[in-house]
């Protein structure tokens, strides 16, 4: 398993990715908001959703709590 804070970069970027660069990695990283009040839609969501399953070879659980940064790489770690 990576680093933790390799994670929580690449986690970033993946983000920033998902939402074809609406949200930059480096707000998702400063962790001062929420994603969804950083502008992460449902279809940005879900492909993050995606990409995390892909890249990490894991199952989101979508019920749990998927709000912050540290919500997301606690289900990678």
């Amino acid at each position: 398993m990576r680093e933790s804070g390799e994670v929580r970069r690449r986690v970033a970027q993946l983000v920033e990715l998902a939402t074809d660069g609406d949200v930059e990695s480096g707000d998702v990283l400063a962790g001062r908001a929420s994603l969804p009040d950083l502008g992460v839609t449902s279809l940005g969501y879900l492909r993050l959703i995606d990409a995390l399953e892909r890249e990490f070879g894991v199952d989101i659980d979508t019920m749990a709590p998927l709000a912050t940064l540290d919500d997301v790489v606690g289900q990678l770690t």
